[in-house]
């Protein structure tokens, strides 16, 4: 399972960057000019980089040595102290926020692949989803003044919706999955008088509530409303907030929840899906995998999250892996060469395939499994929170998750709740305005 990365762990990254005040090319650790070295922290994909850099040598006699360094945070940490002794490898890939991207690249760790991606008319950049290249980019006059550009080359990507359970929604006598919150609503009584539990996921885990939370508040408010509250300009006890908070009640309130499900962690919820203990889930793309190993036979298919408004679209988490190349690398041609290579859509088929993952080549669909194209298709409702102008501040995220459970659990109204994360809001806002005085 993946999740996103630690915010109390990029605010380091981000000082150790900002201490380095380093401008220019940096050398790369790679002085070997017949080996491209990668770094990363793929643990589930590293035997299938692996294969394909043999079968890149085979076919060019050049070769690529793959480096795995886990679990992430350690992987980070690696980088870093890379970048500060200036021996960084060839290719690797930048973890946390679009600020500590931006980071890296002033600081010249990353090369601008721009024209290499549109030279000559290339196809290279329209073999991508949309979304999985825009995170690697920087548009006009965006808010890091990072030359508007393409710094990073996307290898798979994860779109996080709902899973429903064909076999016993149809037990309960529904024909099709709900398009809207008030048919979810009814769905999950209608389980209820089969004696069929509704909805679980590993809401233990505070990120996955953040994430099911957002998707609903992006549908309610649309994405600008939702920026101007992270950055202070509307508050959590506004009604279109107050209307998201009230999901998580009315659901509560029809009794929709696996029992346990804010101190569930996210393997035991897909266990519980695994094993047809609820009709519908919240989960990763990632799922596929894990749901095969526990039950090859399960029947169940892939959708958005049912809307509450017409107003704006539903909008879904969508997260993936990428690598840059050093920009001081003296392998870059051969690095930005093997890229393209890799990520062609034989390449792209092939690492699918082995991995389960959804490839960001979308020419390279065709290979993979009929569930894994179900979370392709969401992939135009993607929003990936790493790329957001503005993101909300640890603490503030934090009382607003523990604000979400007590609402399931009964023990405080989303009014209380509300309260509560906006008094942690205007604390932040507070220091903030301190520090800057």
């Amino acid at each position: 399972m993946r999740k996103p990365f630690s915010c109390v762990f990029v605010l380091s990254i981000l000082a150790v960057i900002s201490a380095l005040n380093i401008t220019g090319c940096t050398f790369g650790k790679n002085k070997n000019t017949d080996t491209i070295t990668v770094w990363h922290w793929m643990t589930d994909r590293h035997d299938a980089l692996v294969e394909l850099a043999q079968k890149y040598e085979r076919e060019t006699g050049i070769k690529v040595n793959f480096e795995l360094y886990a679990p992430s945070d350690a992987y980070s940490q690696k980088v870093i102290a890379a970048a500060q002794a200036k021996v960084l490898p060839d290719i690797f890939g930048v973890l946390g926020e679009k600020k500590v991207f931006a980071s890296f690249i002033e600081n010249g760790f990353v090369a601008d692949l721009t024209n290499d991606f549109r030279l000559n008319n290339s196809e290279w950049e329209s073999s991508f989803f949309p979304k999985a290249l825009a995170v690697n980019q920087f548009e006009e006059s965006n808010i890091y003044k990072i030359r508007p550009g393409i710094y990073g080359v996307p290898i798979d990507v994860t779109t996080i919706q709902m899973l429903y359970n064909k076999k016993l929604l149809k037990q309960a006598g529904i024909t099709n999955p709900p398009e809207t919150f008030q048919e979810l609503i009814e769905d999950i009584e209608a389980l209820k008088r089969v004696g069929l539990a509704g909805f679980v996921s590993g809401w233990g885990e505070a990120w996955l509530i953040d994430c099911f939370a957002s998707n609903y508040a992006f549908n309610v408010m649309g994405e600008e409303k939702v920026m101007a509250t992270y950055r202070g300009k509307v508050k959590y006890t506004d009604a279109d907030w107050i209307t998201v908070f009230n999901l998580f009640k009315i659901l509560a309130d029809h009794d929709a929840f696996v029992k346990g499900i804010v101190i569930k962690g996210n393997k035991y919820a897909e266990q519980d899906f695994a094993l047809e203990r609820a009709a519908f889930a919240f989960n990763g793309s990632w799922c596929v995998n894990v749901y095969k190993d526990m039950n090859p036979n399960l029947e169940y298919g892939v959708m958005l999250p049912p809307a509450v408004s017409k107003n704006f679209p539903m909008a879904i988490w969508y997260t993936g892996s990428s690598f840059v190349v050093n920009g001081g690398s003296m392998n870059k041609q051969k690095s930005i060469d093997f890229l393209k290579w890799l990520t062609a859509r034989e390449q792209q088929a092939v690492f699918a395939a082995e991995t389960k993952n959804l490839p960001a080549n979308k020419k390279a669909l065709s290979a993979v499994d009929p569930i894994l194209s179900g979370f392709a298709k969401g992939a135009d409702y993607g929003t990936h929170p790493t790329a957001w102008r503005v993101n909300e501040h640890p603490k503030v995220s934090e009382r607003f998750t523990k604000g979400i459970q007590s609402i399931i659990i009964g023990e405080k109204t989303p009014q209380e709740v509300a309260q509560e994360v906006q008094a942690a809001k205007e604390k932040v806002l507070e220091r903030e305005s301190r520090r800057k005085n």
